[in-house]
């Protein structure tokens, strides 16, 4: 493959990429570190260094139109971005103590717990009468906004501020642990136990992982696994893919989002139960 070849490749991967990552609140990375590793031949390193950047790119790219929409709840992301900073420090911390099998096999069965539970809430396309509990009350966890798809304004309020800080903190201890996570963990625990609409779910975790992935960048552009040849095409084409996304999104239903999202979540429970029995 000649290097304008690549490059073309590269960037539409990566566009679709940024298209399902916007969408469904991941980033991104989980197409483009296969795809670079497995289709071009990459090292991971570059590989997760190139993701990294892509995930900020989506977050940027998503986040002005969901913003703009007013579908991000920043009170949310920045509460919940306690617990997912302290669990990632946590499990850089004691990466080397515990077995990875085990921590392989114990990320498979939460997430297809949540794909689990995604798929009997399919057809529920908002939650009626949510009551919320009184630390969500006293932060003020709630909000609205214009839903295209139906045509009107939905109020939300979130409940299980508790429930959902200490997932968030597991969330980030994989990411920790592991280099996963993310979106796949962050965007279940808001629908299923903090009861958010899947949009504003999706649309709060483009937002937190942009956070956490913009330092995990700086430290592996300081170790110079950034390659612009790599990291260039895959930036430009996460963000456009990010765009068309969010506005695909933003008149698709509910319903039709966690039904995108189950297989999804299906597939990483396959791979990290594979690599648990397999390690």
């Amino acid at each position: 493959m000649t290097p304008v070849a690549l490059t073309l490749a590269i960037l539409l991967t990566s566009v679709l990429a940024g298209l399902v990552g916007s969408m469904l609140g991941l980033g991104g990375g989980i197409i483009i570190v296969p795809a670079l590793t497995l289709f071009f031949g990459y090292d991971f390193r570059t590989a997760v260094a190139a993701s990294a950047v892509a995930i900020i790119a989506t977050s940027t790219g998503a986040a002005v139109a969901y913003l703009r929409d007013h579908i991000t709840n920043t009170r949310i992301a920045m509460f919940l971005e306690i617990g997912s900073t302290l669990g990632a420090l946590s499990g850089a911390f004691i990466a080397g103590y515990v077995p990875a099998r085990f921590l392989f096999l114990l990320f498979a069965a939460l997430m297809a717990y949540s794909a689990f539970s995604m798929f009997r809430a399919r057809k529920s396309e908002l939650r009626e009468d949510v009551v919320p509990d009184r630390l969500s009350e006293r932060l003020q966890l709630r909000g609205a906004y214009y839903d295209k798809a139906l045509g009107r304004t939905i109020s939300y309020r979130a409940t299980g501020a508790l429930p959902g800080l200490l997932l968030m903190y597991v969330s980030g201890a994989f990411a920790g642990l592991l280099g996963v996570g993310g979106g796949t963990f962050k965007v279940p625990a808001m629908d299923i136990v903090m009861k958010l609409p899947i949009k504003v779910s999706t649309a709060t975790s483009n937002f937190m992982i942009g956070v956490t992935a913009a330092a995990s960048a700086a430290v592996y552009f300081v170790r110079g696994d950034v390659q612009p040849l790599v990291a260039g095409p895959v930036a430009l084409g996460v963000l456009c893919g990010a765009l068309l996304g969010s506005r695909l999104m933003v008149r698709m239903k509910g319903s039709t989002l966690r039904l995108l999202f189950v297989p999804l979540l299906v597939y990483v429970a396959v791979q990290m139960a594979w690599k648990g029995v397999t390690y």
